[in-house]
């Protein structure tokens, strides 16, 4: 029996997965997702799938993934998404199938115990607080028990914690061979796992940072892998770019500084004047800081000639000629001391990097490439390529080339574009010539969902704009209880709105206002998900950034979405001016060809937050009267999911009146039914 028969007789109504996999329905877009999976897993090549959310992504990559009976490499978007994928979807399908498969779960260094740099912190009188010395104390007892050293598995360790970076390992401060603990190490112990399993499980970030630097054992994995899935691909572009061009920290130097002094004083005093050695880098980098003056924290400065915009050109090469000084005389003194310890060897290969940086960020950018300046407590200077397509072109579609072993490539996401062809995934991701394919979503939006542009706002460039957003959410949240996202496009907006909603409901019990920043993620995405049970007031979550996408919240405890602006990317944030000035210098319009679909994806991403599941309703507002006055306001309304058009403001007030007459008498939430009031 070929694949295609295989996965079509496990996605049947009687199939496999009805009887195996629980709540399972069969949908044809996840047939038509599967089928098509299993094509390109015969055939080879590349495939992009836009398929809408609910459609059933994972079960239709991973069902032909499985019965081919070859080896996966499959990556997300995240970390918890890898979580979810290795500990709960892998094992129901692998036993649904009754398949003898072996699968792994790797990450970064950053997310594992170093079991050396543990018993450093251990004897470490310069912990940051009392806090953090019970965090240790719990860390302590937690690696005695662990197999993997996955700090995921550490409940209650905050992701923020100043303990974890002095407990992790990195690619500058890992000793490799040399380590005394690593025979112990969890990174290889995690390695050579995924060296030896059917399906490894590991995110973007990984892949890339290993595509660039082959640090992380891939270099070894990718070419015996004949499958490599891709989910949450409309990440893809942006997380490459991170890691494919080179990056300097003025904070990195600092932790050098720090960590030569420390293994100076430890293994090798008065061998060298380690003080006047960390002295020196401590002092350039301060200088390089100076050279850009006062400038707001998070702007980001162009560097399109010999210094940043606005930067005395002089002054900013006599600082980097001084910062590379001190790195060539910090290798200087470590070669002296090469053989007290493995510490000092991979400290010289740190300051030699660092050496290599400076000179490069000394010379001209290369081609295709823009520089800037992230402006901090710290400076990071950055020269980032404008897309990824060049480097899987040439790094990633080129191999497995040859018949016998053509390597399959699945790229999907509920978002990767506005228009047929999915042009703003597939060309900065370098898949012009790969097969499309665009399945819409199960979900009657047209019956549980409406949209509703409040014409009466200002226009987003009033300043009285997010005040009246304000307004707006605080007379909805009253009428629902709670039960409302509030997404943002900036962080001025997410404070403003944020601060006026928190000084509204403040000690009045009705509401609970959490906004981003103020908790972890994990943490707020916790009590928000709660909502109204166990007595609890209702939640309004204000946030931005990371929150657009990713976020899961079905039943009642979500039922309003409301997005401050259009979301555009912004004009003068150097990576975007560059990719607009390429698309103008080849006649092309950067607005129709370049915002309009960064600003139609992240808009889709933001209303896919309301309705997650067959039995969810909700509104959607957008607080933007662009979308209904511009011509292409049309083509946004285009890409987000056929909700009913609310007209008015009474036909709003009437939405929200319908969704609290859906909630039972006691207060308590209930989606357990697939019917439900209709909007019509």
């Amino acid at each position: 029996m070929s694949l295609h028969d295989l996965v079509g007789a496990a996605f049947a109504p009687d199939g496999v997965l009805s009887r195996a996999a629980e709540q399972f329905k069969p949908r044809n877009e996840q047939m038509a997702m599967a089928l098509a999976v299993a094509r390109t897993i015969e055939d080879g090549g590349a495939l992009v799938v836009e398929a809408g959310t609910g459609v059933g992504k994972t079960y239709s990559y991973l069902v032909p993934s499985l019965l081919s009976g070859e080896r996966v490499l499959l990556s997300t978007a995240t970390k918890t998404l890898q979580d979810q994928l290795f500990g709960r979807d892998l094992p129901r399908l692998v036993q649904a199938l009754r398949l003898p498969v072996r699968s792994a779960l790797l990450k970064g260094r950053g997310s594992y115990l170093c079991v050396h740099r543990l018993e450093l912190a251990r004897r470490d009188a310069q912990l940051p607080d009392r806090g953090a010395l019970r965090a240790l104390a719990k860390v302590e007892q937690w690696a005695r028990a662990t197999r993997t050293g996955d700090l995921a598995e550490l409940p209650g360790l905050d992701e923020r914690s100043p303990l974890i970076p002095l407990i992790t390992s990195t690619r500058e401060n890992c000793l490799g061979a040399s380590c005394p603990q690593f025979r112990a190490c969890h990174v290889n112990l995690a390695r050579r796992e995924a060296l030896a399993a059917d399906v490894v499980v590991i995110n973007h970030h990984l892949f890339f940072a290993d595509l660039a630097v082959r640090e992380s054992g891939m270099a070894e994995l990718l070419p015996t892998v004949r499958i490599a899935i891709f989910d949450e691909a409309h990440q893809l572009n942006e997380t490459g770019v991170q890691f494919l061009g080179t990056r300097l920290g003025t904070g990195q130097l600092l932790d050098f500084a720090r960590d030569t002094l420390a293994a100076g004083l430890q293994f090798a005093r008065g061998l060298a004047d380690w003080q006047s050695v960390v002295s020196a880098i401590e002092h350039a980098a301060r200088e390089l800081r100076l050279t850009v003056g006062k400038v707001y924290p998070g702007a980001k400065l162009r560097w399109t000639g010999a210094a940043p915009e606005n930067v005395s050109a002089d002054a900013w090469a006599q600082a980097l000629k001084e910062l590379h000084a001190g790195c060539t005389q910090a290798m200087a003194a470590l070669d002296t001391v090469s053989e007290t310890a493995p510490d000092f060897v991979r400290l010289h290969e740190r300051a030699s990097q660092f050496a290599e940086r400076i000179a490069g960020f000394s010379a001209a950018a290369a081609l295709d490439c823009v520089r800037w300046v992230d402006v901090g407590a710290q400076l990071r200077l950055v020269e980032s390529p404008l897309d990824i397509a060049t480097a899987v072109q040439t790094r990633l579609l080129q191999d497995g080339q040859d018949a016998s072993a053509r390597k399959a490539w699945i790229f999907t996401s509920a978002t990767l574009g506005d228009d047929p062809k999915l042009r703003w995934f597939t060309e900065p991701c370098g898949l012009a010539g790969a097969q499309v394919l665009r399945l819409g979503g199960p979900f009657d939006y047209a019956r549980q969902a409406a949209v509703y542009v409040p014409r009466q706002l200002p226009k987003p460039g009033d300043p009285a704009h997010s005040a009246q957003v304000a307004e707006l959410v605080e007379t909805a949240v009253r009428r629902l209880g709670g039960r409302t996202l509030v997404l943002t496009t900036t962080l001025r907006a997410l404070r403003s709105i944020g601060e006026t909603l928190q000084s509204r409901f403040d000690g009045s019990g009705l509401v609970d206002v959490l906004v981003q920043g103020q908790w972890p993620k994990r943490r707020l995405m916790e009590r928000f998900r709660r909502g109204d049970a166990d007595g609890l007031p209702g939640c309004v979550l204000v946030a931005s950034a990371s929150f657009w996408e990713g976020v899961d919240v079905p039943g009642d405890a979500l039922q309003l979405v409301i997005i401050d602006k259009l979301p555009f990317p912004p004009p003068n944030d150097p990576l975007v001016e560059a990719r607009a000035q390429r698309l103008e210098a080849a006649g092309r319009s950067s607005f129709n060809d370049y915002f309009v679909p960064e600003a139609a994806v992240a808009l889709k991403q933001g209303a896919g937050r309301l309705i997650r599941r067959e039995s969810d309703h909700g509104v959607l507002v957008v607080c933007d009267t662009r979308l209904t006055s511009m011509g292409y306001g049309k083509r946004l309304l285009a890409a987000l999911p056929p909700m009913r058009q609310l007209q008015s403001p009474e036909e709003f007030e009437a939405a929200l009146t319908l969704l609290n007459a859906r909630r039972v008498p006691d207060g308590a939430a209930t989606r357990s039914s697939t019917t439900g009031p209709s909007w019509a």
